[in-house]
């Protein structure tokens, strides 16, 4: 019986011994997997911005101060930039690996021989506009034969989307008087310096805080809806990072989702991050402005992020029409909604 016991308790203490060995393995093997896992998916993303910080974006703040990035294993790095075609420079120089930019100067770029790849719809709505004072009475394109219009500058979303309202209604730009008034422009439109002015959404939006007063206004989305901005990267960096960019996509996209969804909590967060952004109200009004053209009907349907090709390819073409684009760059064969499939 005694010998049987100790057989029982050789049994046990063997069995205790593997378990708390295995155990003990299993653990250490665990933590190494999990150090290696994290050696292996910090990557660096440098974006490069059509802009300086500002509150548009503060759902990209938002994502940095929640530490979002840091969750998925992505460095973030925000590179400022002053326009689009900065942006694009930006990433064909190596100096960022995803570019925030309009589509003009993917076109442009496009245009020059660059390879890229446009892989996120940004805000699918057209936020250019021509403004004139309701005392103006201008109703139409018409009305501004041989007028005073304001434009930021010709290398501008303004000067390229004003061409478009032109050629829609059968005119020129030597059908009006066209007057560089740069950032500040609904100055001279207070003075009665300019009988219109290009602008943005958002400049509107500013411009109204600052007692406009009341104004007519003819939004370039009526004549052609082109997305605002979208996310390009290069040939090389699609190829050889998409899995760094599908977890940068999945954090922006839902960065953008939880945006719409608490705007005051980004307003706040813009305080701090954004050079315009001292003004909490004014940030949740120009956030709620950007989480609208952040979606339409077929985005809801398709998820954020979805790029329209039809649409491109309808851009592509009136640009080329205005004289633009010099040739034809074939937009829809680099635009791809391979990479917003894969996100949740």
């Amino acid at each position: 019986m005694k010998r049987f016991m100790k057989q029982i308790g050789a049994v046990l203490c063997f069995a205790t011994l593997t378990v708390s060995i295995a155990g003990c393995g299993a653990e250490e093997e665990s933590e190494i997997q999990e150090e290696e896992a994290a050696e292996q998916s910090i990557e660096r993303i440098r974006m490069a911005s059509w802009s300086q910080p500002i509150t548009e974006q503060a759902n990209i703040y938002l994502a940095e101060e929640k530490g979002w990035f840091d969750d998925v294993g992505i460095d973030f790095e925000y590179i400022p930039g002053a326009g689009g075609g900065d942006a694009i420079r930006n990433i064909i120089a190596g100096n960022a690996d995803i570019a925030f930019a309009n589509v003009e100067a993917v076109l442009l770029a496009l245009e020059q021989g660059e390879k890229l790849r446009v892989i996120y719809n940004i805000y699918p709505e057209n936020v250019f506009n021509l403004i004139s004072l309701k005392e103006s009475n201008i109703t139409s394109m018409e009305d501004l034969r041989g007028q005073d219009v304001g434009i930021y500058s010709r290398s501008s979303g303004t000067y390229q989307n004003l061409l478009v309202l032109l050629h829609q209604a059968n005119m020129t730009e030597e059908d009006v008087n066209l007057i560089e008034t740069g950032v500040l422009n609904f100055g001279p439109l207070m003075n009665k310096q300019v009988v219109a002015t290009a602008a943005t959404d958002t400049g509107l939006h500013d411009a109204q805080r600052n007692e406009l007063g009341e104004v007519d206004v003819i939004e370039v989305k009526d004549v052609l809806n082109t997305p605002a901005d979208v996310f390009v990267v290069t040939e090389e960096t699609y190829q050889e990072r998409q899995e760094e960019l599908i977890r940068f996509l999945q954090v922006y996209r839902d960065s953008v989702a939880y945006t719409m969804e608490h705007p005051t909590e980004a307003a706040e967060v813009a305080v701090t991050a954004a050079i315009d952004g001292q003004d909490v109200d004014r940030n949740v009004e120009i956030i709620n402005i950007r989480n609208e053209t952040s979606t339409n009907e077929e985005i809801a349907e398709k998820g954020l992020g979805w790029l329209n090709v039809d649409i491109l390819q309808e851009v592509e073409e009136t640009y080329y029409e205005l004289g633009l684009l010099s040739e034809r760059v074939n937009i829809e064969t680099i635009t791809t909604n391979e990479l917003v499939e894969q996100l949740n």
